[in-house]
């Protein structure tokens, strides 16, 4: 049997006369490779080894075109991208869930101007708050449940925090997830302080601030679930055809809905924590102030319908803007609402009915309306979020050509 060796060759036709196509080619290539090694070591390598089956040419597709990133799970895992946990995107959910009731009976707390039915922090009148008997606040004054319940449930949010820190940093491959979490994290952790020196100090500055910041916590943790979502890590679903692309203008539209409806929230806060010495001309300006940044949100929501309605958008911000319009829509109402329980009917003097309609003090009505319409506004800025973050990542998925 021919073959190369050290001392020449041994009978067989030489590879060049012979009749060969592309794999023996490559083939040939490979023998001479192998023949190099065989003369390296002393060794002989037999031609009739080499199998033309078994040396494949590399795929010019692989040699010569890059890999481009098809968004979903599996390739995700094969190019070690970052991969969707239920645990974190559950936590970040929980969080949100757990966030919006506690915003609510904190409103109820301004509501009842039960804020100080509590004298210290971080304990219940000496007890440890977890270990503070429950027939005592849940049977006890209401002013004393709600407020008990607030810190309550400012603890949960706060254990649920610590574990999307944990989770993060265990099954978060993202780096600036990792500190995301931790932020959040720390925000909650200073929300709670301000509480706490609210009750200490019993500041009404402090109240304030402790009002505008637990909206912007929950818009955050809304935020959040977006991040850690199945979607985030594969936003092709849904991209297809006339849902691909989301123009620049509906996000940056988005974007100032949010930081509008929040300067909204931060005006309703002022008139929701007034005091004594506020004189009528600064009282009135804060009304009017609010008055019209109502009514810049409420033509800025429906801009952004309409451009989402008429625009080849993706269907997932689309939902989120219309949810956006109702709910500034709902909360015009409630906003009208909360003056009527505050302060009466306009012109009541005109009408010798509207000037026998009262509303008591702290009542049911006036708590239910007034504590609506301030979580509603939280609402709005944690819808605005949640669009904003879609557009966005919607618009640079799209940018780096990682839908197909």
């Amino acid at each position: 049997m021919g073959h190369l060796s050290r001392g020449g060759y041994s009978g067989r036709p030489l590879l060049e006369d012979r009749p060969w196509g592309r794999r023996d080619a490559d083939a040939c290539c490979a023998a001479a490779a192998w023949e190099s090694a065989g003369l390296a070591t002393g060794r002989s390598v037999g031609l009739d080894s080499l199998s033309t089956q078994s040396v494949r040419p590399p795929r010019r597709s692989q040699a010569r075109q890059p890999r481009r990133w098809h968004v979903s799970d599996s390739r995700n895992e094969e190019q070690g991208c970052p991969q969707f946990s239920k645990l974190t995107h559950g936590l970040a959910v929980g969080l949100t869930v757990v966030v919006f009731p506690l915003i609510w009976v904190g409103g109820l707390v301004t509501t009842y101007d039960a804020g100080m039915a509590v004298p210290d922090w971080p304990t219940t009148y000496g007890w440890n708050m977890f270990a503070y008997p429950a027939s005592t606040w849940l049977f006890g004054p209401f002013d004393l449940m709600v407020e008990h319940s607030h810190r309550l449930l400012a603890s949960l949010s706060g254990m649920i925090a610590i574990g999307l820190v944990v989770a993060a940093w265990k099954l978060d491959r993202r780096p600036w997830f990792r500190w995301w979490a931790v932020g959040l994290l720390l925000l909650v952790i200073a929300q709670g302080v301000l509480g706490g020196v609210r009750v200490l100090l019993d500041e009404r500055l402090v109240a304030k601030i402790h009002g505008c910041v637990g909206p912007a916590f929950f818009a955050l943790a809304a935020a959040t679930g977006v991040l850690t979502s199945r979607w985030w890590f594969a936003p092709a679903a849904g991209m297809e055809g006339a849902g691909r692309r989301v123009g620049k203008a509906v996000a940056i539209v988005v974007s100032g809905l949010c930081a509008l409806s929040y300067l909204q929230l931060v005006l309703g806060a002022q008139l929701r924590h007034i005091t004594g010495w506020m004189s009528h001309r600064s009282f009135r300006g804060l009304v009017h102030a609010h008055l019209a940044m109502a009514g810049l949100l409420l033509m800025g929501v429906l801009v952004a319908a309409i451009m989402v309605w008429w625009k080849p958008t993706i269907p997932r911000v689309r939902r989120w803007v219309m949810g956006l319009c109702l709910l500034v829509v709902l909360q015009i109402v409630l906003g009208c609402a909360t003056w009527v329980v505050n302060y009466a009917l306009p012109w009541s003097e005109l009408n010798k009915t509207l000037a026998g309609y009262t509303i008591q003090a702290k009542g049911f009505v006036e708590s239910l309306v007034v504590t609506a319409h301030m979580a509603t506004g939280s609402l709005i800025v944690a819808f605005a979020a949640v669009a904003s973050v879609r557009a966005w990542r919607f618009r640079w998925v799209v940018k780096q050509g990682r839908v197909q």
